[in-house]
């Protein structure tokens, strides 16, 4: 039963935040909202969505380590693994310079978090820095981007561009709408509930668990996203999916999810899994400031360092550590 509930969990997150995104583009457009806004902050937040619902039905049910994990873990796949998957379909490559200022923000972020991280838990007040710093990058850039063309302005409004549309009829934007919002945290309760399950029945960690099988199910329509928008021949709306979700997370669904329940963080997250996320988040760095290119050997890389990571954390990283170090 715990494995069927994390399936269902999965698909239903998968599906409710596809309609939820569509069902707010569709209700923004109709308030005239300007497609950069829409596609800075409402694809943003749609599509990390199932993250925010999972960490709080985590963390509000006894397994903070969970919620936790699943931030970094997000993290880490959405670099290693979708980035990978939509490197394989087509040559992912962003503007020199397009998404500068978005990626030094995601490592400035990445670095707070993480320096929050090192006390051993992420605690209230240090959620509410996290929040203050993500409203204040959204807030300059709305000023900056607004009524301009800019590259990065362009690249948000491809990824409006990139979402499927809904039927002119309110009543069916509604239903998507607030259906999508529905079903996401409905997907958070029988995920969370069964991934629980599982850690107990196989005396595994809700660290790993919200690092590998949590984190790899509320990533997917980011999956969903990137590898569509690369079939489409906008690869470069990928690289921006993966940052500004990525940028959501740490700073975001972090930050809310501490204010709600503070975070401790264990020894192993501590010591090897934020690292692995920080490195992660810098490999990004030459696509976004020398205007690289991910090739699709590159893409298989990514792809192979993550199956490797995520068969570290079923082996035991303590114990494939002392084996490296043998």
């Amino acid at each position: 039963m715990m494995y069927f509930e994390v399936v269902a969990g999965f698909l239903l997150l998968l599906v409710a935040a596809e309609f939820m995104v569509r069902g707010s583009v569709e209700m923004a457009k109709r308030f005239s909202i300007p497609p950069v806004v829409i596609g800075m902050t409402i694809i943003a937040i749609g599509t990390s969505a199932p993250e925010l619902v999972v960490g709080i039905e985590a963390a509000t049910s006894g397994a903070p380590g969970m919620a936790l994990g699943n931030v970094v873990g997000s993290n880490i796949a959405n670099v290693l693994l979708i980035l990978g998957a939509a490197g394989l379909v087509a040559t992912v490559v962003s503007k020199q310079g397009a998404l500068l200022r978005d990626g030094l923000v995601l490592i400035a972020g990445s670095l707070l978090f993480t320096y929050f991280a090192m006390s051993g838990e992420i605690g209230k007040l240090s959620g509410f820095v996290l929040v203050s710093a993500l409203l204040l990058f959204l807030v300059t850039s709305f000023r900056r981007e607004q009524g301009q063309d800019s590259e990065d302005a362009q690249l948000h409004c491809e990824e409006v561009d990139e979402i499927g549309s809904l039927p002119n009829n309110l009543a069916i934007v509604l239903l998507a709408l607030f259906g999508g919002l529905g079903g996401i945290i409905y997907g958070a309760d029988v995920l969370v509930g069964g991934a629980v399950e599982i850690a107990r029945n196989f005396e595994v960690s809700e660290e790993v668990i919200g690092l590998t099988i949590v984190a790899l199910g509320t990533s997917l329509p980011e999956l969903a996203a990137s590898v569509v928008a690369a079939w489409r021949g906008h690869a470069d709306v990928a690289i921006g999916n993966v940052v500004g979700s990525n940028l959501f997370n740490v700073l975001g669904i972090a930050g809310v999810v501490a204010i709600v329940e503070p975070l401790p963080v264990v020894e192993q997250i501590m010591s090897f899994d934020i690292w692995i996320m920080l490195a992660a988040t810098m490999a990004i760095l030459p696509l976004l400031v020398l205007g690289w290119r991910l090739t699709r050997t590159v893409s298989i890389v990514f792809i192979l360092l993550y199956c490797g990571y995520i068969a570290m954390q079923g082996y035991g990283v303590d114990k494939a550590l002392a084996l490296v170090s043998l």
